[in-house]
């Protein structure tokens, strides 16, 4: 994958922070079929390689989604 996202279709989902991150997860995936949602618990460490096809979602220890999911 390259940096350049310009046809990755919607890339950003604000009105997702505050709910359920499965359930945005889910949400993710229907809207932009062309990338993959994880889920991803505050405080766990990841890579900090950029992708086009793959969009954080980051929860609390509830499950709460806490950051805006984007592709990256």
């Amino acid at each position: 994958m390259t940096d350049d996202c310009s046809d990755a279709g919607k890339s950003s989902w604000p009105e997702l922070v505050g709910i359920n991150g499965e359930v945005a997860a889910k949400i993710i995936v229907r809207e932009n079929p062309k990338v993959r949602a994880g889920i991803v618990k505050e405080g766990m460490m990841v890579t900090m390689d950029f992708r086009c096809d793959r969009v954080r979602v980051w929860v609390d220890k509830y499950g709460i989604v806490k950051d805006i999911p984007q592709i990256g």
